[in-house]
């Protein structure tokens, strides 16, 4: 009695509210049966009387007559998690209709897929759903935000969720963050984590690795180098703060490295300038850089026929 009791109240009570949740289960079963009963007894399974229920609102639909939406966001329900919702259903029915638009016969979930697989494990035969029309665009909005709300999807779900929403609906960012109730950086950083190489998208989303840890590795660029740290993250146990100073450092690496490397090719190529303006002037030169476009030359004279030299030297240039 306990396990159900669980099932019952998760989530529940941010949605309807602590005191609605509580009135609804102390009458519910009558309420599950009267429903039953009037839809055996006046509808019939009749096209004529089914379409009068859709006009009155919430109705019971037969599970077989339902089937799922081809762009709901969230792909990983969670067997635990099912099983928990099969166990609450079975001892007090589907408290929360199902939102459905008609697709020829059938009917095509907008809001409520996990309700409807529980349902099913649970050995329901039909459940209730209330009917609206929405177009492609306004149905994926609405799975999005009731997932959303509810936590429901993993973090990639959610990006990819969104990605779909700017591709193909051409929403922007203030949009969809308006549309859904958070900050617009809030769907930015949700959006970066494609950035991932994708078998690290998949150990965020099989729980292996934290978006914490994700969010840091975002800083390495190299794909290679991601998958090497998200590695270790699992081996070593590592934490957000660990993985975080590891990119830190592998950042400053590289840097350094080709700093070095390009000065020491500058430095070549002003050399073999100054061997060249050697052997234009006949005396030593030396080029002092300031930064790469800016600088001066220091042309060297042992006596006052050599300067008169160079000088004359460089007005025939002139």
């Amino acid at each position: 009695m306990a396990k159900a009791k669980r099932g019952l109240g998760k989530g529940l009570g941010a949605f309807f509210g602590e005191e609605v949740v509580q009135e609804v289960a102390n009458d519910q079963i009558n309420q599950v049966s009267e429903k039953k009963e009037l839809y055996i007894a006046e509808n019939k399974n009749t096209a004529s009387s089914e379409e009068e229920k859709e006009e009155t609102g919430e109705f019971f639909v037969k599970l077989s007559k339902i089937e799922p939406n081809q762009e709901q966001p969230r792909k990983d329900f969670g067997e635990e998690q099912l099983q928990e919702l099969a166990n609450s259903i079975r001892q007090y029915g589907v408290l929360q209709p199902l939102l459905v638009q008609k697709k020829g016969d059938l009917y095509e979930i907008i809001a409520g897929e996990r309700r409807w697989r529980a349902a099913k494990l649970a050995g329901v035969k039909e459940v209730p759903v209330v009917i609206r029309e929405y177009d492609k665009q306004q149905a994926m909005e609405i799975a999005l935000i009731e997932n959303v709300q509810r936590e429901d999807l993993n973090p990639i779900e959610e990006a990819v969720a969104y990605q779909r929403l700017m591709q193909e609906f051409h929403l922007k960012q203030e949009e969809i963050a308006e549309r859904v109730s958070k900050n617009r950086s809030t769907i930015t950083n949700s959006m970066r984590l494609l950035n991932l190489a994708p078998e690290i998208q998949q150990m965020l989303v099989d729980g292996l690795i934290s978006s914490g840890h994700a969010r840091a590795l975002l800083a390495v660029s190299d794909l290679q180098q991601q998958m090497e740290l998200a590695d270790r993250i699992i081996r070593d146990h590592l934490s957000v703060r660990e993985i975080e100073k590891l990119v830190k450092a592998l950042g400053k690496a590289p840097k350094e490295k080709k700093i070095v490397k390009e000065d020491e090719a500058l430095e070549l190529i002003f050399k073999n300038l100054e061997e060249r303006m050697k052997t234009v002037v006949g005396t030593k030169v030396n080029i002092n850089r300031k930064d790469r476009s800016k600088g001066k030359i220091e042309i060297e004279y042992y006596s006052e026929a050599e300067l008169e030299r160079i000088v004359e030297l460089i007005e025939t240039i002139g």
